[in-house]
């Protein structure tokens, strides 16, 4: 295993380098992979063009060839280190598995050999509609292995949200399930698939996996079993070398307005800084202690997050690590904790969300009988994380290391790749939902509408002044939606505008406040939603809160907050008697709470209760659907969520 790279020149990770001192450092980062032929040139770049719409053209480590497979698995396995374990793997019924780093080897070189066999190779796209299993890894290295493009697919996605993705890519082949196990049952997945791929497209090729052993229709020349075409492949396969610039995958973002973009995400250089920031976060420090880490990224695998940091970092450096096929609570809301205890995690990365959830289920913290003492260090992921959710997780996962376990609490995007703000695992002192600062390589800052950076304590535009290799080269079929969306604002800089609203603190650290269009103008005074929402969540009766933005002709904007309470009797417009008045009565609680946390001006005009808040895959909550549900205009695009249903139990609240 390599050791974590020291900053560039010796000069501490939180100065400013120079361009030199910059291409110094990612130029040493990308030493630490294998490559067949090495680059001439470590970083070129065509500036953002305005005239002609176009953001800029990234170029990195230009001549190099390597293939992101053989970094994964290969060159582990001739290391000596085959009989190492990749992957421990935990179905939701309670199966395990557990894969080497030589099984990991021959089922990829299984998986490559059977897409070739069906006529996939270099440049073609491959889709994936597949849960957290072994087998969603080892094709989606099997496509980074013979040079074909994947895009994976949140296996709970509808058919609609499948076949938008399917058709966009122009893929050849789709590999699905005939179902999967989901809060104790099988739950079909074929149909969809298959309604997916009825239309126009290109699809050759159904691969399925028997997962659940449910029924399924079936296309004759069509349809491949997975046991047939891969299980009985050749484990022999040499792995081709392609250009540091060769396409890896496709991932779409989500979003409420317009089609998600397909972010189009290149070889070396993802695999470089996904490589080199994955060891930076969450590998032990002492390079002597680094076998025993067990890390658990607990991402679905057809995130961006699980990309980096449950796929790519992980397994390029030959990390052991657990996957998950359920949610957290089946069959009780103690899985994660059985699986930490088992498996002996230590590091625990996860979502905003899912903290708020198990602050839910054990309001009276985790029980004893938990065996957490493996954890080492935690992290977060998604949105910046409620300061009260932060200090749970950190005193509850990590209760057993008296002086409290690093906190990596990351911000970063689907278009970035990697991390880009992160505290350090070494730093003395941690804020409870600070990012704190830039990691070594890449530059950020926080300024307003005229390009000018901000003063201390007021909320601007995050920028990436300096992006890494790992950043989008364009977006799939639409490169003039890559400026618009993302580098227009700032074109004359060539910064690249994340979208959140930021501000730095009196030591300089940065916090994230949210999208910028999720900010509350209330008489000119600009507040985040996640300050109030954290406000929200310090109350005792609180598990969950979504605020968003009224129209108010008076004040500008209104704050809405949509709770999720402990208590579910006060969800609901039909209540009356003594419901009604505990509904009323929490209402008045929960706006002077908000007030005394933050000010007045804060308080949230209506308070809504409901049983969930509409959050994507990564644990964002949608604000804009909240907006557009209270005030009943017309929907954006919600086939992206993990809990869609939630928005017609919503709707029939707001509605009444």
């Amino acid at each position: 295993m390599t050791e974590t790279l020291s900053p560039a020149a010796g000069i501490a990770d939180d100065e400013t380098w120079t361009e030199d001192e910059r291409l110094a450092f990612w130029d040493a980062a990308a030493r630490r992979l294998s490559w067949s032929d090495h680059w001439h040139t470590t970083h070129t770049s065509t500036g953002v063009d305005a005239a002609a719409r176009r953001g800029p053209e990234l170029r990195w480590f230009e001549g190099g060839k390597l293939n992101a497979a053989y970094n994964c698995v290969d060159r582990h396995v001739e290391a000596g280190r085959g009989d190492k374990v990749a992957l421990h793997f935990e179905g939701e019924p309670g199966d395990r598995t557990t894969v080497t780093y030589q099984d990991l080897q021959d089922r990829v070189s299984q998986a490559a050999n059977a897409l070739l066999a069906l006529g996939i190779t270099k440049g073609d796209r491959v889709v994936v509609y597949l849960p957290v299993l072994i087998e969603t890894i080892v094709i989606t290295l099997a496509c980074a292995r013979i040079g074909a493009v994947h895009s994976l697919v949140f296996g709970g996605f509808s058919a609609e949200a499948l076949k938008f993705r399917v058709e966009d890519t122009g893929a050849k082949l789709l590999v699905t399930t005939d179902g999967q196990f989901r809060r104790g049952s099988a739950v079909p997945v074929k149909d969809n698939a298959d309604a997916a791929v009825s239309g126009e497209n290109s699809i050759e090729h159904v691969l399925v996996l028997r997962r659940t052993g449910s029924e399924i229709a079936w296309t004759e020349g069509r349809d491949v079993w997975w046991h047939e075409a891969v299980d009985t492949a050749s484990t022999k396969h040499v792995p081709e070398a392609f250009d540091a610039e060769t396409p890896l995958f496709i991932m779409y973002t989500s979003g409420t307005t317009g089609q998600p973009k397909g972010l189009v995400h290149t070889t070396g250089g993802y695999l470089t800084q996904t490589s080199w920031s994955h060891e930076f976060l969450f590998s032990n420090p002492d390079a002597s202690q680094r076998e025993n880490d067990v890390h658990w990224c607990t991402a679905d695998l057809a995130w961006v997050t699980a990309h980096t940091y449950e796929i790519y970092g992980p397994l390029s450096n030959g990390v052991t690590q657990v996957i998950y096929e359920g949610v957290p609570n089946a069959p009780h809301p103690g899985r994660h904790f059985e699986i930490i205890q088992r498996y002996g995690v230590t590091s625990y990365y996860t979502a905003p969300t899912l903290v708020r959830s198990l602050m839910g289920w054990f309001p009276d913290g985790v029980p004893a009988a938990y065996d957490l003492s493996s954890i080492r260090l935690s992290g977060t992921v998604g949105e910046a994380v409620n300061p009260e959710a932060w200090r749970w997780l950190r005193s509850q996962v990590g209760r057993d290391t008296a002086a409290g376990i690093p906190m990596v609490d990351t911000w970063w995007q689907s278009e970035t790749g990697a991390t880009i703000l992160s505290p350090r695992q070494d730093d003395t002192a941690f804020k409870p939902g600070c990012g704190t600062r830039a990691l070594p390589g890449v530059e950020v800052d926080i300024v307003d509408d005229a390009a000018q950076t901000v003063e201390k304590n007021l909320q601007g535009y995050i920028v990436v002044t300096k992006t890494g290799p790992a950043m989008a080269r364009t977006v799939w079929g639409n490169p003039e939606r890559y400026f618009t969306s993302y580098w227009e604002k700032y074109a004359q800089q060539g910064w690249f505008l994340a979208g959140d609203g930021a501000r730095f603190d009196e030591d300089g650290d940065i916090w994230i406040l949210g999208r910028t269009d999720d900010v509350i103008n209330i008489s000119g005074h600009r507040l985040s939603t996640i300050e109030i929402e954290s406000a929200l969540v310090t109350h005792p009766a609180v598990v969950e809160a979504g605020v968003c933005p009224i129209s108010d002709a008076k004040t500008g904007h209104a704050a809405t907050a949509f709770v999720v309470p402990f208590d579910k009797s006060v969800v609901g417009t039909d209540l009356s008697g003594k419901a009604l008045e505990k509904q009323q009565a929490l209402v008045a609680e929960l706006r002077n709470h908000v007030a005394t946390q933050i000010g007045p001006i804060a308080k949230p005009r209506e308070i809504v209760f409901v049983p969930d808040v509409p959050k994507t895959r990564s644990g964002k909550i949608m604000r804009r659907l909240l907006t557009q549900l209270f005030e009943g205009s017309t929907l954006g695009d919600t086939t992206s969520l993990q809990n869609e249903p939630c928005i017609a139990q919503i709707k029939e609240i707001c509605d009444a």
